[in-house]
C-alpha cells in the first residue's frame, strides 16, 4: 500500500511539474513585451507576473473571442488553445510580480 502511495505521489509532481513547465516553454513568446520574467520593458504593456491565473485566462480569452481588441494581442491569442490560455495563466501567476 506504501508503495502506490509513493508511486501515485510521483507521478502527479511530474504532472505539475509539466504542467508548469508547459507554460514557461510558451510564454517564451510573451517574452518580447511581457519580458521573460513576466515584468514588461515599457509602461504600454502590462506586466503578467503576479496577475492572478483566471485574470490572465479570461484576458486571454477576450482578445481571441474579439470582446477585447489589440492590434497586437488578438492575433496571438487567436492563435491558442484552451490548454495554452491555462498553462500561460498558470506560469505568469506563479511568477513573482513587480511590487
Amino acid at each position: 500500500m506504501k508503495t502506490w502511495l509513493v508511486l501515485i505521489s510521483m507521478i502527479f509532481s511530474q504532472l505539475t511539474f509539466a504542467d508548469g513547465n508547459a507554460g514557461k516553454q510558451k510564454a517564451s513568446t510573451c517574452a518580447a513585451c511581457h519580458g521573460p520574467e513576466g515584468i514588461s520593458p515599457n509602461n504600454l504593456w502590462p506586466n503578467l507576473a503576479g496577475q492572478k491565473d483566471q485574470y490572465i485566462l479570461e484576458q486571454l480569452k477576450a482578445f481571441r473571442d474579439g470582446t477585447r481588441v489589440n492590434a497586437m494581442m488578438s492575433p496571438v491569442a487567436k492563435m491558442l488553445q484552451e490548454q495554452d490560455m491555462k498553462d500561460l495563466a498558470d506560469y505568469f501567476s506563479q511568477l513573482k510580480g513587480s511590487n
